[in-house]
């Protein structure tokens, strides 16, 4: 069994903020894969499926990003799911738009949910970093991350969060680069990424 969890806070206000996108994913992984329905539990909610024959749950935590780890932690004491098998997808800075990188372990590079998950799991977990952009300058980054997207971003958005969901079966199996690499692809094949971009992009 494994963990997928989306970072995000949870309400209206905050649906299509930058920060929102790793639920934007996990909402399009249950959507596309037929999971349960979402249901509130672990100080969070929760959707459950399969993916290529590996039984998956969905978590999106709603204690607000800097509070994520209590639902991670809650969840995966529950299920007695290890750091190893679990798969946190979040928002990038440091990643151009529809950028991906796939990550185990390393630092939290200042994401306030990656801090709150290492504090009550260890730091062992996988990381699906999702590239919103940096807005230039670190003064600007806390209104950047809480921003809505933009309307033009959409299309972006939307495409990056199908072809991970189409592809998130490779997850299970640890296939990471193959992931990363199939998602890019389709991105640059809709003329989002340059073709050069669409190279083995996990570490």
């Amino acid at each position: 069994m494994l963990l997928f969890v989306g970072l995000g806070n949870p309400g209206a206000k905050y649906a299509r903020n930058r920060h929102n996108i790793g639920f934007m994913a996990v909402d399009e992984i249950a959507r596309r894969h037929g999971f349960s329905p979402w249901r509130r539990r672990f100080q969070g909610e929760t959707s459950e499926g399969t993916l290529d024959s590996e039984r998956v749950i969905l978590l999106k935590p709603m204690t607000y990003m800097n509070e994520s780890g209590r639902a991670v932690q809650e969840a995966a004491n529950f299920f007695k799911i290890g750091a190893g098998d679990i798969t946190v997808f979040q928002d990038e800075l440091e990643l151009p738009p529809a950028k991906l990188r796939v990550k185990v372990g390393g630092g939290i590079a200042g994401h306030n949910g990656l801090r709150s998950i290492s504090a009550h799991i260890g730091n062992d977990y996988r990381r699906v970093r999702l590239g919103i952009g940096h807005p230039g300058v670190k003064e600007l980054v806390h209104g950047h991350v809480l921003s809505d997207f933009a309307k033009a971003d959409m299309s972006w958005v939307e495409a990056l969060c199908e072809a991970v969901a189409d592809n998130a079966g490779l997850l299970t199996g640890k296939r990471d680069s193959t992931f990363a690499n199939k998602v890019h692809l389709v991105l640059a094949a809709k003329g989002f990424l340059d073709k050069g971009d669409a190279g083995a992009t996990s570490s």
